[in-house]
Formats: structure tokens, sequence, C-alpha cells
């Protein structure tokens, strides 16, 4: 960004136009005197252009990131490959600079590349309307449920399964704590969902099931069971799904999913130290006017010329107050574009041969971390796809240092969130595998875990 700067002749227009003589006048009734600081600021010397970016340089190599260590985190937020299409396509100024369009004849270009986003991830998921990006994983969640909550007026039961991500849960608890609604959360201590016992809690006051395939633990749920009995309850199912695991799963639209959300992270976003990131949400036709955001059309102007227009817009701006749907004001239009870039890179076989990988991947990792540093998984009855729980019983602290002193990223760690008392999910410890990680990588962590003697 340009240094931007006013003269003192600019300062001194300024203060004449707003009517005072000096800035401490401008100040004197704004802020209080013994808040203003009445000394200069204790700034180190001035540096020259070379000196100051040596230091820069060296304060920015304190930083550790995913290009500097092996990354095996997880928990929603994965160390994919990201072809370098992705950056210089969505480094073009006409994509980096365009705002959300709120007239479409002047903004086609940004229309057509989210029609272009909802078209593919309609494509992947296998549901019929997506919108044209939330702000995240965890935010998507919270309005999938207020979507059910409008579109089943009168029930006023939410049902989440405990295997959910623990922050998305929290998110859920904020938003609803002042809604009048009962949120019933289903204990997951398998690591996965007993069925029977979710069927139990559904009745005719629920709203929806929020599921998450797969799970935070990284265990497949029994997805299709349990959006029927959704169904069966007069409910609707929401899944919060991995992106990159419908290169192999199922995809919610074939299991039965109502609403299908998404953290599009891993579709061409790095890590970039938490976010900004892309939520994803979808929806069967029947719900698409209950649906948050944007939703973008294609058309024909009339000189008979394909062209793109805003369908949906339900926001309080366009429409009465009490109907509309939405507070996003905005949406990741950028990071939207980097999905639709990945995934059009990557097209069908790309995106499986990701998935297949990651999936490879993994399990080779947690037989090598059973067998050689007697990391055994927490949830061994249950099936998993690039992500999985071990248990340290010799203490998760201790398996942390010693991955990060020989370099390598790993966890979260499950004490960091709250769990039913006396239960042993804190000796848990997360670890994600990418296809970006190599057999060397995962035999060299195997051997920086080895139980200490």
């Amino acid at each position: 960004m340009s240094y931007l700067f006013n003269t003192p002749e600019q300062q001194q227009e300024m203060l004449r136009v707003c009517g005072v003589d000096s800035i401490e006048t401008l100040f004197s009734d704004q802020v209080p005197a013994d808040l203003r600081l009445n000394r200069l600021l204790e700034m180190p010397p001035p540096l020259s252009e070379l000196e100051l970016e040596a230091e820069l340089t060296a304060l920015a190599h304190k930083n550790g990131g995913a290009s500097t260590r092996t990354c095996f985190l997880g928990g929603g937020a994965y160390d994919h490959f990201i072809p370098a299409a992705v950056d210089t396509i969505a480094t073009r100024s006409e994509f980096y600079t365009a705002y959300t369009p709120y007239q479409a004849e002047a903004s086609q270009g940004t229309l057509q590349a989210f029609f272009e986003y909802q078209t593919l991830i309609c494509q992947l998921t296998g549901m019929e309307v997506s919108n044209a990006s939330l702000y995240e994983g965890g935010t998507s969640v919270t309005e999938a449920v207020s979507m059910a909550l409008r579109s089943l007026n009168g029930r006023r039961r939410v049902v989440v399964l405990g295997s959910v991500h623990p922050e998305y849960r929290e998110i859920l608890v904020t938003h609803l704590q002042h809604l009048n609604c009962e949120l019933v959360t289903i204990p997951t201590p398998a690591g996965a969902a007993d069925v029977a016992q979710v069927k139990a809690a559904l009745n005719d006051q629920t709203a929806c099931l929020v599921v998450q395939q797969p799970n935070f633990f990284g265990c497949l749920e029994s997805a299709a069971e349990l959006m029927a009995a959704a169904k069966q309850a007069g409910a609707l199912g929401i899944v919060s799904f991995d992106p990159l695991s419908l290169g192999l799963l199922q995809r919610p639209g074939d299991y039965g999913a109502d609403i299908a959300v998404a953290e599009g992270q891993s579709l061409g976003t790095p890590l970039q130290y938490g976010g900004p990131y892309l939520g994803i949400l979808t929806c069967r036709e029947a719900l698409m006017r209950k649906m948050p955001g944007r939703l973008i059309g294609e058309t024909t102007d009339r000189l008979g010329k394909r062209c793109f227009v805003l369908n949906l817009q339900a926001r309080e701006q366009h429409i009465k107050r009490d109907k509309a749907t939405s507070n996003i004001c905005t949406n990741q239009g950028l990071l939207a574009l980097r999905a639709t870039v990945y995934m059009s890179l990557l097209g069908p076989h790309g995106l499986r041969e990701v998935s297949e990988l990651a999936c490879r991947k993994a399990h080779y990792a947690a037989d090598q971390l059973a067998k050689v540093a007697g990391l055994e998984l927490m949830f061994p009855q249950q099936p998993f796809f690039k992500e999985f729980t071990v248990r340290c019983q010799g203490g998760v602290d201790q398996v942390l240092k010693q991955a990060a002193s020989a370099g390598f990223d790993v966890g979260p760690e499950l004490s960091r969130f709250t769990w039913s008392k006396g239960d042993k999910l804190s000796e848990g410890l997360l670890i994600a595998v990418t296809e970006k990680r190599t057999r060397a990588d995962i035999d060299r962590l195997a051997q920086a875990l080895k139980i200490k003697t």
C-alpha cells in the first residue's frame, strides 16, 4: 500500500474547514485530557531502507509456517497442495480489487465467477442449490440451523452430534442462546454416533439434526442412516462435510442431506495463520428461499447474449425486514474464486487422486505411529479418511514437544476443548495427513514421537 501523508498546508486547510486553529483544539472536546499523550512516542531511531528491510525480514523469520515446518495439523484447516495457477488467476487485479456486486450489469466478470463456483459446488456435493459463499465453516453450520428453524416454523429443537467440531458447536450455542431454542448434544464417546441413540433424541419438535462427515475426530459417521432418521422425524438433515473427502466418500446429496455446509479452505486456500477462509452452503431447491447470501443465475440480455444476474438476494436492503433471511452483508468472493479455479484444475479425476493419496497416507501414518511410536488409535473400531485421533497415554504435552523439536506441527490436542467430566478424550491428539506428506515425512514423525525411556 502506498504511504499516505498530509502536508502541513493540507492539515491547516482541514483545520480551517473544521473551524479550529490547531489539532490540540480539535481533540480537546473529544478526548479527555488524561487520555491524551502529551509527549512524543517512544520510537526507535530512524533506519535506512536497507536497515529497515533487514529488520522486517528478521521479524518475519520468527514466524514458522507450513512452508518451513512439516505440517500434520488438522481440526478443520489443512496443508493441501495448491497449484500455482490458483494464485496467478486469483491475484489478477480484475478479481482481487472487485467488490461484492450490487449492480449486476456492472459486474459481469465477478457474477460469472460466482455462477461457476455455485455450479461446481453443486456438482461436488450432489445438492441442487449453492449460494455464492459464506464467511467460513463454523458460521456456515449456524446459518444452516437458522435455515432449518425458518423452514420448520414452530419447531425449536436442534440436535447436534458431540462429534461435530467443538468450535462450530460453540458458535451455535452463542447464536441460539437468546432465540428460545433447545439445543441437544448427543455424546459420542466411541468416536461416532450411535444411530439408535440419535433416533431416540429426535421428536416432533426437532427442527434439524447436525452431523459432521468425517467428524471432528476424523471418524466416519453412518451418514445415510442419520439423514434417514432426521427425515423420519420430520426434521431437516444438516451435514458439515470435508470437500476433498468427496473424491472418495458419498456426496451429501446422494445420502439425503437437506442442507450441506463446509469449510472450503482445503479448496485452494493456504493456511494463512487461520483465515480468512471460505464458507460453503448448499441445499435442496425447496429450501432455496430460506437460504442466506446471494444466488447468481444465468440468462440472456436483450441482444440474446449470455449474461449473469443476481437471482436471489434476500437481504434487508431488498425485501421487508421481517422476511429477510440473512445477516450476511457480503461474502468470500475472492476465496470462492480460488476454490473455483482449484476445482477446475483438478476435475473429477484429480479430486479422486488427491482423496486417495490423503486416505492411503493417513492409514500408513496411523500404522507407523502405532508400530514405531506406540501411539494407538483412540477409536480403532471407526473408519477414517485423512485424519485420526491417537491416544497419548504418556501425556499430550510431551508428544507435542517431541514433535515440535523435530520440526513437525501436529494437533490440535483435544485437551483444548471441553469434554464430559471423567472421560479420556483429553489424552487425544489429532493427526491429519494430506497428499503433500511423503512416506519419509511420516517415517520421520513416527521416529520423532517414540516414547522416551
